[in-house]
């Protein structure tokens, strides 16, 4: 596996004959991929095993929530595809965290097992109408420390709330961050971004990077561009 990469490219196609011609143009060791609902279940288990075998770490991005015996089934299903990280959705509560983790636990070469906080599509406004009351950061906090303590390693959560979490949970906990866009990017459907210097300085540890480099004429020259930001921080 490609350890170095902090870029996790998100394979968010329609078509995964589209998605494979994107692959195509990348590097195993100067990204990672991200697979999430909509190509998994177009493409399939194999597309997983495909880009595995073309040495791509992947993160399959599936945010599993349910109760507890079907996540953790889920979760070693997962990680027999030979996937780099896999998540569940931490709302699933205590039980269902524990229950991923001592399954990922029986696994000979386990993936990292995160966590989904609160979706960077929401705003504070959508968040009051599911009830959860408090700020998106008040909700992120609370579930990145329930995650930490039920053993996970780490979360998914916007990188504004980046350097909160870096207080609150273990140092070797992983923050996994989407929403990234350059300064001079549309922000499409996302609510909270962040450019890549801003998410690194801010604690940071991967990318999620979608558009910008599945819409480039020059994917690599994306990449390119990402890395020299990542590198003029301290991060």
């Amino acid at each position: 596996m490609n350890t170095s990469s902090r870029i996790i490219v998100a394979l968010d196609y329609v078509n995964p004959n589209d998605a494979l011609t994107l692959v195509t143009q990348l590097a195993p060791d100067r990204c990672k991929l991200k697979i999430g609902k909509e190509l998994f279940t177009r493409a399939g288990p194999d597309f997983v095993r495909t880009l595995v075998k073309k040495k791509f770490d992947v993160f399959l991005d599936l945010k599993f929530h349910d109760i507890p015996n079907t996540v953790a089934r889920a979760c070693t299903a997962a990680a027999e595809l030979g996937v780099w990280m896999v998540n569940v959705h931490a709302l699933g509560g205590r039980n269902m965290l524990q229950a991923a983790r001592e399954a990922m636990q029986k696994v000979a070469n386990p993936p990292f097992l995160i966590a989904v906080t609160i979706l960077t599509s929401m705003s504070e406004k959508d968040l009051a109408e599911v009830g959860l009351t408090g700020t998106a950061a008040d909700n992120v906090s609370r579930l990145a420390q329930l995650t930490d303590q039920c053993g996970l390693d780490g979360v998914v959560c916007s990188a504004l709330e980046a350097k909160a979490l870096r207080s609150l949970t273990n140092p070797n906990f992983k923050l996994v961050t989407p929403g990234i866009r350059f300064a001079d990017s549309a922000t499409a459907d996302q609510q909270r971004i962040a450019t890549p210097r801003f998410a690194i300085e801010q604690g940071a540890d991967y990318l999620v990077v979608g558009r910008p480099i599945t819409q480039a004429a020059n994917p690599m020259a994306v990449i390119e561009r990402i890395e020299n930001e990542i590198n003029s921080t301290s991060g």
